[in-house]
């Protein structure tokens, strides 16, 4: 009679082991074929709930200011946003295909030349001499110079090509996760109640306070990090426009990095001051040298006061996010890279911190 009693058992516990593997196979099986599904705008609708997070304060206070008008708040924040990365860009643009203009048109014509290089040039750190022996190579005999490097100029064009390609369907990404922001900055409150939940599911009874942990971390490194390398990059970009640098924008990209990583801008604005002393007048080459050094500086003043008393993150963390999210996602993964291991830091040392105090 036991021996009949336990292979009941075995067979209902059997019946349950296949029934919970069934339904654990299922509920996976849902979840991978959504994040397939969805993986695609992984990266956009990341950046749009970092952006919706990170902004949400001063939407509430520019909302105040237009009589709680959340919408008209919401859309001029987002054009605001979608202009500082579409005027350096049609900058940019207009100048470059000008520039190919006038250069066909001069190729055409058999009038086109390279001028010669300034003296000054040879006196540039490290690259000096081989940058002017190339370019007075160039202006000398532009044909034999073409001739001489015509393998390397046509390995060069389909990468020139296909950077320019990924670029613009970087910048349009970023735009439409901008878009994507906005509208989840309108179901904020929702949205926080959902993530208590979500928090409160995975961690427990302090999963509100991870939650709060998360919204204070992604709102310290999107405006004490990201919020200073935008405006920084902006104003340097509107400094090396006016002076008219070729390659403004490329420059800009560089130093939009370069300040993401926490890495001083003067260290790319340095070679571009001394090239600008090679090609522009005096009086505007110094104010141009004045407003980059000034604009480079400006975390020391900018971070006290839009960090405040934000969560302070390592710098190795922001760099290696920033490095790694851009290999992973592009312009929009230097964002959500920096962000989400900032994020996914302070979440394990606040479990650690608990851990501890158990």
């Amino acid at each position: 009679m036991s021996d009949l009693n336990e292979k009941k058992q075995e067979e209902v516990y059997m019946s349950r082991a296949i029934r919970a593997t069934l339904r654990i196979s299922f509920i996976a099986l849902v979840f991978i074929f959504s994040y397939l599904i969805l993986k695609p705008f992984l990266g956009l609708v990341l950046w749009g709930i970092i952006f919706a997070v990170g902004i949400f304060p001063l939407h509430k206070k520019f909302s105040r200011l237009l009589g709680n008008r959340e919408k008209l708040s919401v859309v001029l924040i987002t054009l605001v946003a979608v202009l500082i990365i579409l005027l350096p860009v049609i900058l940019f643009a207009s100048s470059t295909a000008e520039g190919i203009g006038n250069f066909a048109a001069a190729v055409d014509e058999g009038t086109f030349k390279v001028p010669p290089p300034n003296a000054k040039v040879a006196d540039w750190p490290l690259i000096g001499k081989s940058t002017y022996d190339l370019w007075y190579s160039a202006s000398e005999n532009l044909d034999q110079f073409i001739h001489k490097f015509k393998p390397q100029i046509k390995e060069l064009i389909p990468k020139l090509s296909h950077m320019v390609t990924g670029l613009a369907g970087g910048i349009l990404a970023f735009i439409i996760s901008l878009i994507i922001g906005g509208a989840f900055m309108l179901i904020a409150e929702p949205g926080k109640k959902t993530a208590d939940r979500v928090f409160h599911l995975l961690i427990g009874e302090k999963g509100n306070e991870f939650a709060d942990l998360s919204i204070a971390t992604i709102r310290s490194v999107v405006q004490g990090v990201l919020g200073i390398a935008v405006i920084q990059t902006v104003f340097l970009s509107i400094g090396m426009f006016m002076i008219d640098l070729p390659a403004a924008g490329i420059v800009s990209v560089i130093i939009l990095i370069v300040a993401i990583i926490q890495l001083p801008p003067m260290l790319v604005m340095i070679p571009v001051i001394i090239y600008v002393f090679s090609f522009a007048n005096t009086t505007p080459a110094i104010i141009f040298t004045i407003w980059s050094i000034f604009w480079a500086a400006a975390d020391t003043f900018l971070k006290p006061l839009l960090l405040g008393k934000g969560v302070d993150i390592p710098m190795l963390v922001i760099l290696l996010g920033a490095i790694g999210g851009m290999i992973l996602g592009g312009p929009v993964g230097l964002f959500v890279g920096s962000v989400a291991l900032a994020l996914a830091y302070k979440i394990f040392q606040a479990m650690l911190d608990e851990d501890q105090t158990v």
